[in-house]
């Protein structure tokens, strides 16, 4: 199996993971956070659907600098929204994915703000930081519907709320 193939596997596979876990987004909750200088649920949740559009960003682009393309958040305001941002973003991605050549993931990217260079990997070691962006986020978001006693689902197995101990 190539590069490309294991990449778009590993994508799918977390892919429906997270749309398990933007499922259970509560549609009253979307402004808490749990500490003052966390996310909101909205945010984090709007960036976790975002993140597998990285995969086309990192793709065809040769980089990312925030000095001269800032970041801005789309700002979605249901959790159904959220959802469908994440399955577009999802389709962007595998796309570009799906496209790709094994030599498409050699050349560098960078990401930085201005002369502050935060990294330059491999496109292809891009798209595997955006996976575990994705898993991080994730988790994340577990612990803030975790304290709003929102049912987790799981992620590589049942979850303690789907299993009786």
């Amino acid at each position: 199996m190539s590069k490309t193939q294991l990449l778009l596997k590993e994508m799918q596979q977390e892919a429906r993971t997270t749309r398990k876990m933007l499922e259970r987004l509560p549609v009253d909750k979307l402004d808490w956070a749990p500490h003052e200088r966390s996310m909101s649920i909205r945010r984090l949740a709007t960036h976790i659907a975002e993140l597998p559009s990285w995969t086309a960003m990192a793709l065809n682009t040769s980089e990312l600098d925030f000095a001269s393309n800032p970041y801005e958040q789309e700002t979605i305001e249901t959790p159904a929204g959220i959802l469908d941002f994440f399955e577009r973003s999802l389709q962007q991605g595998t796309e570009s994915l799906a496209k790709a050549k094994e030599e498409d993931l050699v050349p560098e990217w960078t990401l930085r703000n201005g002369d502050q260079i935060y990294s330059v990997e491999p496109k292809g070691d891009v798209i595997r930081m955006s996976f575990c962006q994705t898993v991080h986020h994730r988790a994340q978001l577990g612990v803030y519907l975790r304290l709003l006693n929102i049912p987790i689902p799981g992620s590589y197995g049942p979850s303690a709320d789907e299993v009786d101990f």
